[in-house]
């Protein structure tokens, strides 16, 4: 125990190593009533170190070459020890970062978690959000199957939409006239180098915006005004031990579920792996129905929503405004909306039930973006994309007048 002692204070006279636990785990005091829904933040880190562990594995034999890179994804699915549980993990993981992502997204649209002082904690997390989107699309080309091929040319022709500097943009994210080896190397040197470094900054700086702040809670009460004579929040508990037990919980209840799909299921029903995406990549052969994969499809399905041309703007151009301005809308969240109220268990119906249709139509839109295009699917994707829209922009004007219940001062568990 004493040559324990003497190596921790060693360290802690060279590097901040117990007043870093302190702060951010044994004196980080968060509120006592959370719930179920405050799992997902500490899932999606989780799931983070397991996609950079699997990610690191799986470079040690892929190839980033046009000419072997779908060999050597079978290579390692078959000859390499462990190689197809390790591409699996990987797989998997990408759909897994996504769901709870959302779904950490969406506690903080139940409980109002972007509501001040927490909007830079939000921005922070919106940056995530499209620096997971970035990861996903670079490294949705790399097994070079024939999905990953044309799914990226699809993607990749859309910035040629745009007026002006289109065709030149869409030559430099290419680094060809095609899709080819120069595309994947640069994409590869993206999805393992570059996006990483910024995803794993972003990821610390909005943990530290957490901590600094404060964590919500159900209630949206905040415990820092209600504290006893040692300064501590009387509606508060030390965030470890309490609640990383809970959370190595929710950890083990996740692992089982993702085990299951790894072992299991893990193709998702063509929806994690499509069926395509097992044949090598054809620039001669296109596959019947060209889709993103599912995290990407609510948005695909805004664009393809666009039909019309408005005047010398063509709807391939409106309809990559549209999906861009989806994910844009949702950084300015915090100002939107006006309620004086954070959490849902104190808003009035309006919200509650614009919310509703909100996630309904996002669940709708991501459906449709899986499907080929009919007019009936086609007027679905504009009802549901206008319902987004409405969810946001008319959200100043209904949070302001919808009724809402007194708040209590104290959380109540």
């Amino acid at each position: 125990m004493g040559m324990l002692s003497s190596t921790r204070d060693w360290i802690d006279a060279r590097f901040p190593m117990t007043k870093m636990f302190e702060e951010h785990l044994s004196k980080y005091y968060a509120p006592k009533n959370f719930n179920f829904w405050y799992f997902f933040g500490s899932l999606a880190l989780l799931v983070l170190v397991i996609q950079i562990v699997s990610g690191i594995f799986l470079t040690m034999n892929y190839k980033p070459d046009a000419a072997h890179a779908f060999a050597s994804v079978e290579y390692i699915m078959r000859d390499v020890e462990w190689g197809w549980l390790i591409r699996y993990i990987h797989s998997t993981g990408a759909s897994a970062f996504f769901l709870v992502v959302y779904l950490h997204m969406f506690r903080a649209m139940l409980y109002g978690s972007y509501k001040g002082p927490r909007e830079l904690i939000w921005i922070f997390g919106m940056l995530i959000y499209l620096m997971l989107m970035a990861e996903a699309f670079f490294g949705y080309l790399l097994p070079w199957g024939q999905m990953s091929y044309w799914g990226a040319q699809v993607i990749i022709s859309l910035f040629g939409a745009i007026p002006v500097v289109g065709d030149e943009l869409a030559l430099w994210i290419r680094g060809d006239f095609v899709i080819s080896d120069a595309t994947l190397n640069r994409f590869f040197a993206l999805h393992v180098i570059a996006v990483p470094l910024v995803l794993v900054a972003l990821v610390v700086m909005h943990i530290l915006a957490l901590h600094e702040v404060g964590s919500n809670n159900p209630d949206g009460v905040d415990i820092k005004k209600n504290k006893d004579e040692n300064g501590i929040p009387k509606d508060a508990i030390p965030f470890h031990p309490y609640y990383t037990v809970k959370d190595i919980v929710g950890v083990v209840v996740f692992l089982m579920f993702f085990s299951i799909v790894v072992f299991f299921i893990p193709e998702g029903g063509g929806y994690f792996l499509e069926k395509p995406n097992f044949e090598p990549a054809d620039p001669l052969k296109t596959p019947n129905h060209i889709a993103p994969v599912w995290y990407f499809t609510p948005f695909y399905a805004m664009l393809r929503a666009v039909t019309i041309d408005i005047g010398p703007l063509t709807a391939k151009f409106l309809g990559v405004v549209v999906m861009g301005a989806a994910v844009v809308i949702l950084f300015f969240l915090p100002w939107l909306d006006r309620s004086p109220v954070k959490s849902i268990r104190y808003r009035g119906p309006i919200y509650k039930i614009m919310l509703a249709l909100f996630v309904v139509a996002f669940v709708v839109l991501g459906w449709l973006g899986t499907q080929a295009t009919t007019d009936a699917k086609t007027l679905m994707a504009q009802i549901g994309t206008a319902v987004y829209f409405a969810f946001f922009l008319l959200m100043p004007f209904y949070t302001r007048i919808d009724r809402t219940l007194t708040v209590p001062d104290r959380v109540t568990g």
